[in-house]
C-alpha cells in the first residue's frame, strides 16, 4: 500500500480535499465516480456520473445507490473490494453495461464505513479502450495503419533537422496537423508556427500577407505591415496548397529559401529571416511542372523530404479507431452518450469511400450527435449520402446480370421505381438508363413515382 507523504497531506489540507477530489474525478470524465456511506446512500456523484448515467448530482445525493441505479445484480455487496460487470438502467430508461470497481473503507474500529465506486462503460467495439498497444498517437495524429506509422516515423526523424518538407495528401487528410507536429518536435518549438492557404487569397493579397508591405506601397497601405515571413522569424511557416502559388510569387519564395531574405511590397531593402518552410499540396508538383504552372527549381527546393498521407479510404484500420476517438470526445460534453454503433451503421461507415477524409468523418460524428438521441449510433443517425449509398448498393445487388430484351419498358420502369422506393437515381441504374432517359421514358408512359 502506497502511503501519501506528509507534504502531500499538508498540500491536501491547504487546498481542501473536496477541491482535489473534484479535480481528480474530472480527469476520468468518461467514467462515473461515486461515494456511498455505510448504508449505501450516495455521498458524492462526479461530473462523469452525470454525463454517463443521466442523473444530476442534486437528484441523487442522499439517496440509496440501489434505488437510483437499478442493476441486474441488485444484491451486489459494496462492503467488499471487487470488480464485476453490471447492467444498469440510466435516467432515460436505456440500459448500459459497465465494469464496476469497488473500494471499501473501514473506520478506526475496523467497521465498514462506506465505499468508492468506479463505473466504466464496457465497449468491446472501441479500439481506444481495447487495443491501446496497437495505436500510435502523435500530436493529435491517431493511427493503427502501417503506412501512417511509417509517415510518423519520418516526421519524428526529419523534425530533428532543418530540412524543408513537402506534405502530399488529399484535402482533409491532416496536412496541417502533420506540419504542426513537425514544428512541435523541432528545436523551433518555442517560436511561432504560422500557416497560410495559398489558394485562399488573390495574388496581390497573398504577396502582402507573405512578405508584408511598406507604407504607401499601394492605395490603402497607410502603415508598414509585417508579413508572415517576418512574424515567423525563428519559427516555422506552413504553406498549404503551395501548388496554387502564382508564378510571379514563386520566384520570390525561391529567393527566401535560397538566401533567407526578402523585400516587402513597395520596399527597397532586403530583410533577413530565419524561417523553416513546410509546404503541402494535394496536387503532384511534378505534373504541375510539366504543365508549366510550377517552377522546377522551386519544386526541388520544397520537396527535400516528401511525406505522403494516404486517404482515409486506404486506411480501413483507422476508420473505427477515429470514429470512436471522436465519439469519446463528444461523450465528455454532449447530452447524448453513444455506447455502441449498430452493425448496419458500422457497415455503412466502413464501406464508405470518405472523399472528405478525416475532416468528413469528424463532420459525420457531429451530425450524428445533432440528430440522434439513442445511446446506439444507427443508420438513421448518418447523413443522407450514407443511406443513398446503402440503397444504391442494394440496387446493385438486385440488378439481374441479364435482363430479358423483350421485357416491357413500362413494366421495367414500374419495377425499378418500386424496388428503389421512388429514388430516381437508383431506379435509373436498375433500369440500365441514364437519369435523363429514365425520366423521359417515365413521362412517356405516364408513370408516376
Amino acid at each position: 500500500m502506497n502511503l501519501p507523504s506528509n507534504s502531500f497531506n499538508h498540500w491536501l489540507n491547504h487546498l481542501g480535499s473536496d477541491q482535489v477530489i473534484n479535480a481528480l474525478t474530472n480527469l476520468i470524465d468518461t467514467a462515473a465516480v461515486l461515494a456511498v456511506d455505510v448504508n449505501g446512500n450516495i455521498l458524492y456523484w462526479s461530473n462523469g456520473a452525470e454525463k454517463l448515467l443521466g442523473w444530476l448530482s442534486k437528484e441523487v445525493l442522499g439517496k440509496s445507490y440501489t434505488e437510483i441505479l437499478i442493476s441486474d445484480k441488485p444484491h451486489t455487496k459494496l462492503t467488499f473490494d471487487n470488480e464485476q460487470s453490471v447492467k444498469l438502467i440510466k435516467k432515460d430508461h436505456t440500459s448500459i453495461i459497465c465494469n464496476q470497481s469497488t473500494h471499501s473503507f473501514v473506520d478506526a474500529d475496523n467497521q465498514y464505513a462506506g465505499a468508492l465506486i468506479l463505473l466504466k462503460p464496457q465497449n468491446t467495439s472501441n479500439p481506444i479502450i481495447s487495443k491501446q498497444e496497437d495505436i500510435t498517437s502523435f500530436h493529435g495524429i491517431l493511427t493503427q495503419d502501417p503506412i501512417m506509422r511509417e509517415s510518423i516515423k519520418i516526421i519524428r526523424n526529419v523534425s530533428e533537422t532543418e530540412a524543408t518538407v513537402l506534405i502530399r495528401g488529399e484535402s482533409g487528410t491532416g496536412k496541417e496537423l502533420v506540419a504542426h507536429a513537425l514544428h512541435l518536435e523541432s528545436l523551433r518549438r518555442d517560436h511561432q508556427f504560422l500557416a497560410i492557404n495559398c489558394a485562399a487569397l488573390t495574388p496581390n493579397l497573398l504577396e502582402s500577407e507573405l512578405f508584408g508591405h511598406v507604407k504607401g506601397a499601394f492605395t490603402g497601405a497607410i502603415k508598414n505591415h509585417e508579413g508572415l515571413f517576418q512574424r515567423a522569424n525563428g519559427g516555422t511557416l506552413f504553406l498549404d496548397e503551395v501548388a496554387e502559388l502564382p508564378l510571379e510569387l514563386q520566384s520570390k519564395l525561391l529567393r527566401v529559401l535560397q538566401e533567407q531574405s526578402f523585400i516587402p511590397v513597395g520596399g527597397h531593402e532586403a530583410i533577413k529571416v530565419d524561417v523553416r518552410i513546410i509546404a503541402a499540396t494535394h496536387r503532384s508538383l511534378r505534373e504541375e511542372v510539366k504543365a508549366g504552372r510550377f517552377r522546377e527549381d522551386l519544386m526541388y527546393r520544397l520537396r527535400v523530404v516528401p511525406i505522403f498521407l494516404p486517404p482515409l479510404r486506404d486506411r480501413r484500420l483507422d476508420v473505427n479507431l477515429l470514429l470512436w476517438h471522436r465519439i469519446n470526445k463528444h461523450n465528455l460534453h454532449s447530452r447524448r452518450h453513444i455506447d455502441s454503433i449498430s452493425p448496419e451503421a458500422m457497415r455503412c461507415l466502413l464501406d464508405y469511400k470518405w472523399p472528405g477524409n478525416v475532416r468528413e468523418l469528424i463532420n459525420v460524428i457531429e451530425y450524428a450527435y445533432a440528430v440522434g438521441r439513442s445511446n446506439e449510433l444507427g443508420v438513421e443517425d448518418l447523413p443522407p449520402e450514407f443511406r443513398e449509398s446503402t440503397l444504391s448498393s442494394k440496387i446493385d445487388n438486385l440488378v439481374p446480370l441479364k435482363r430479358p430484351k423483350h421485357q416491357d419498358e413500362a413494366e421495367l420502369i414500374r419495377e425499378a421505381l418500386n424496388i428503389s422506393g421512388g429514388h430516381l437515381e437508383t431506379a435509373a441504374q436498375y433500369a440500365g438508363m441514364s437519369r435523363a432517359t429514365f425520366w423521359r421514358k417515365r413521362k412517356k408512359h405516364k408513370i408516376e413515382s
